[in-house]
């Protein structure tokens, strides 16, 4: 009997260890993930123009695009109006999913015509994200947009002025100027 106490109490102290190393785990992975949006914002402040083939820096003019929105609209690069705000997501990212509601809310209350969701649809079904966006924002499923914006990863959220010119960049609609809490 004092043999099955032992293995069950060493049993116990191992799945104790266990978890408390997971939560350590856990811990530095979001101290490391707010290392990264740091990292991410600072980079955007510098500005300055962009190595080739590297994203667009403030200040910068995307290059020239059309495209026919999810609504069967045209967009061009210089029919973007002053302070649109584009998210560039995909359907198999998992950060996109989890900021899409965030975005969501905040475009519910926003001027549609100055919101535009751009869909990556390569590497999964962008029906359901569409569907989500379509409501509050210009949806357009084609990379055109993301090449000339030189967006590479996902989710990214821009602001732009009037013509395509880079404003602001984030990983979060909430940490650009037109998406931060007034």
């Amino acid at each position: 009997m004092s043999f099955l106490i032992a293995i069950v109490a060493l049993v116990g102290a191992l799945c104790v260890v266990n978890m408390v190393l997971t939560l350590g785990v856990v811990r530095r992975l979001r101290e490391h993930t707010k290392l990264l949006d740091v990292l991410y914002e600072t980079i955007d402040l510098m500005g300055g123009p962009p190595a080739a083939g590297r994203d667009l820096g403030v200040g910068d003019v995307a290059g020239d695009f059309e495209v026919t929105t999810a609504d069967g609209d045209r967009l061009t690069r210089d029919s973007l109006p002053e302070g649109t705000v584009l998210a560039f997501m995909s359907p198999d990212c998992g950060g996109c999913h989890e900021k899409l509601p965030a975005f969501v809310s905040w475009a519910a209350g926003q001027d549609r015509s100055r919101v535009l969701a751009v869909v990556d649809n390569r590497s999964g079904d962008s029906a359901d994200m569409i569907a989500t966006l379509r409501p509050v924002a210009q949806v357009v499923v084609d990379g055109a947009v993301s090449a000339a914006f030189r967006v590479r990863s996902y989710p990214t959220f821009l602001e732009v002025a009037a013509g395509g010119t880079l404003l602001a960049a984030a990983p979060e609609i909430s940490r650009l100027p037109a998406g931060a809490p007034a």
